[in-house]
């Protein structure tokens, strides 16, 4: 039986080992520059309008005026505290795909408090009894799928994702409760008394919101590199055999992970209500939760380096905003360039962890 010769591949991949963190980020630069470049094409191509001039209305969407510029904060904290929420879980390979329910529930819980309590209480006493409330509400969403993971081995991907339409159904099923009329919309709570509300600092009603998520950052970037438990987490998350021979108790670090990930989800959905909605919808958490996921793992789930990944979201997400009004653009135009960019994004970890090689023909 005579077999052909088969070539070797002229191109084949293979992983790096490490990269020097500075040709790291000039890889990632150099995709965010080819993803501008490739939405400039599209812009002539679908719009005529100079890119220049768009690029210069994605900036004004976020910091042309100041009320854009904390608002632009306020949207990057929110979306920060959560991808902290989930990044725990997912460094110990526990995938937490649940954080947009674990932050209605926390959301429900303080809308909860806000409604059946009134302006009974004092304003601080009220405050703390809803703080409480949603990071105990957050916990326990977050828990459930965390038992039955440690103790029948149960998906929890599937289980957290679960958790999601649960949680949507449980704040429909108050709002109809709450209101009579049918209208399936909740009004602004206490808006007279403003029982319930964070208060303006500076003249900024979200400032509250973002020094308390400055502050759960630098504690959750403690937490992850230098505490113990972190290091925990980390061995966990390696391999879960290795934990157990080394004497960690691996049940006790995934219940442990999953209820700090869903406290500060109950923490997210407490400043979503009283600092800045005021109310509660099934669409509190925005999809959040979902973006969360994006930016915990383009930050290598280090603290630190998901604040720039979140405000590169986010000004994506409001420069796409402000394109489509300052241009009488349809928002898919929007949509595809924000798109674009982040596909660039995204992608370029693949150069970033791999090396495409080719291979020389040997001599006869």
């Amino acid at each position: 039986m005579s077999g052909k010769k088969h070539s070797a591949p002229p191109v084949y991949i293979t992983k790096r080992d490490g990269l020097i963190w500075y040709k790291s980020w000039l890889i990632r630069i150099v995709a965010v520059l080819l993803a501008l470049v490739l939405c400039s094409v599209i812009i002539i191509a679908l719009t005529g309008f100079n890119p220049l001039q768009v690029y210069s209305a994605m900036v004004r969407g976020s910091f042309g005026t100041s009320r854009k510029l904390w608002t632009m904060l306020q949207n990057l904290a929110m979306l920060l505290c959560i991808s902290l929420a989930v990044t725990p879980a997912f460094k110990m390979r526990f995938w937490n795909i649940g954080a947009e329910g674990q932050v209605l529930v926390g959301a429900l819980a303080t809308a909860a408090c806000m409604f059946y309590l009134g302006d009974s209480l004092p304003q601080p006493l009220m405050i703390a009894i809803m703080l409480v409330s949603a990071l105990a509400a957050g916990v326990v969403w977050a828990f459930i799928p965390a038992y039955f993971k440690a103790k029948w081995n149960t998906n929890e991907t599937l289980f957290t994702l679960m958790m999601n339409y649960v949680a949507i159904q449980l704040v429909s099923f108050f709002i109809a409760l709450w209101v009579p009329s049918g209208s399936g919309v909740m009004g602004v709570i206490n808006q007279n008394s403003r029982s319930g509300w964070l208060p303006s600092v500076f003249g900024q009603r979200y400032f509250i919101n973002i020094v308390v998520v400055a502050i759960v950052t630098a504690a959750m970037f403690i937490y992850l590199k230098y505490s113990k438990q972190g290091y925990e987490i980390s061995v966990v998350g390696e391999s879960e055999n290795t934990a157990r021979y080394i004497g960690i108790d691996v049940k006790k670090v995934i219940l442990r992970t999953m209820a700090i990930s869903g406290a500060v989800c109950g923490l997210a959905g407490f400043l979503l209500v009283s600092g800045t909605n005021h109310t509660v919808t099934t669409n509190t958490a925005g999809g959040m939760g979902f973006t969360a996921i994006m930016v915990s793992w383009l930050g290598k789930f280090n603290a630190a380096i998901m604040i720039l990944t979140s405000f590169i979201i986010v000004f994506l997400q409001r420069g796409a905003g402000e394109i489509a009004t300052k241009f009488n653009l349809n928002q898919s135009v929007a949509d595809i360039l924000t798109g674009i960019i982040l596909f660039f994004i995204i992608g370029c970890e693949f150069f970033v962890n791999y090396k495409i090689n080719l291979r020389h023909k040997e001599g006869k």
